[in-house]
């Protein structure tokens, strides 16, 4: 049987599939203190007693040492760590997920065998090659040329597992031939534009800090600020308010949009200030996707597919309704609310490796 294991600093999910892509189980289960992250990934992966054959890990950040999906040897997984601090809420969880994997199925149960492989899965996979990937044009930043390309300094893209399973579920057979945006809306947010089956843009960018207001990432800013906030309050404090103490949160104290919308439908019974900063905050959220919808319109001549995936993009119709509403650019767009399968995208992936 195949595990997949998607580790976040805030949940763990993980689905175990026959050969045949059924689940066979499936568990999740929300972190609210990160003190308490191994002791619940162990939890969790002591819930699994069928044989495990062949596991894959969703990484979110691969930098460009990793663009497709790799076995995990000693070698790599240290070079995996290097890359901890581009997505801190999301590589360094991911990577005790793969060291608890290999601690707990070092052997096969049945023959004592040692060799079930850990296979990481790459989020910028479907932005780079050979899956396709953004144009020079679009991954490019306009920094000195030898800065860049000695950092590695380029748009990389995440969400992409999400943003290729919807897409394709979409579009069906005719994924290769439309033009498509898609909307990934959770705790973490990107737009991805498609166009015959190809990625030509995303919202995030070198990190999954870049693009679209946030649970709790800033998005999209005057990089002036950072400047400034960087010789106010250090680099760490810095890093920390961006990444957990912005967006959403940052302006109304909330982290999680279905308290927000709670508070802007419960009107009467709210305090003015509560109600203000929330309503500000949705629209802040809105706003900053009617932007890139727009400009991804642009970008590809038009959109026969507008999909909505994530927690909030599937969940609760009112945030797809404010983003659609007063964009008559969308009046011949199919417009779509679809669950993503992470898990399942990853067991597709792994499944010849």
């Amino acid at each position: 049987m195949i595990l997949v294991l998607n580790c976040g600093s805030q949940s763990i999910k993980w689905k175990v599939f026959t050969e045949d892509f059924k689940v066979a189980k499936e568990g999740r289960r929300e972190v609210d203190d990160q003190k308490n992250f191994q002791q619940i990934l162990e939890e969790e992966l002591g819930k699994i007693t069928e044989e495990i054959t062949l596991i894959g890990h969703r990484v979110v950040h691969g930098k460009n040492l990793f663009c497709q999906p790799v076995k995990i040897t000693p070698e790599n997984l240290q070079q995996l760590e290097t890359l901890n601090y581009l997505a801190p809420l999301h590589n360094p969880y991911n990577v005790l997920g793969i060291k608890a994997c290999q601690k707990k199925f070092a052997y096969s149960t049945s023959s004592g065998q040692a060799g079930v492989d850990n296979i990481a899965v790459f989020d910028t996979e479907f932005f780079s090659p050979p899956a396709g990937g953004l144009s020079q044009v679009a991954y490019t930043y306009a920094l000195p040329s030898e800065i860049a390309e000695k950092y590695g300094y380029r748009k990389y893209g995440f969400h992409g597992i999400s943003h290729e399973f919807v897409a394709r579920k979409a579009a069906g057979k005719k994924f290769e031939k439309l033009k498509i945006i898609t909307c990934h809306l959770g705790g973490g947010a990107s737009i991805t534009a498609i166009k015959n089956g190809v990625a030509v843009d995303t919202s995030m960018g070198f990190t999954p800090m870049q693009g679209l207001v946030m649970m709790t990432r800033a998005g999209d800013m005057d990089f002036g600020i950072v400047l400034e906030m960087a010789k106010n309050f250090g680099l760490d404090k810095t890093n920390e308010i961006l990444n957990k103490e912005s967006g959403v949160k940052g302006i109304c104290g909330e982290n999680e949009m279905l308290k927000v919308l709670q508070i802007i439908n419960n009107k009467k019974t709210e305090s003015p200030e509560s109600y203000r900063r929330a309503q500000l905050a949705f629209d802040v959220f809105v706003y900053s996707i009617k932007k890139y919808i727009g400009s991804y319109f642009a970008v590809l001549g038009g959109c026969d597919l507008l999909v909505f995936t994530g927690s909030i993009g599937a969940g609760d119709p009112m945030t797809r309704d404010a983003v659609c509403k007063d964009m008559p650019i969308l009046k011949k767009t199919k417009i779509l609310a679809i669950e993503t399968d992470e898990e399942l995208a990853i067991a597709n992936k792994i499944i010849n490796l």
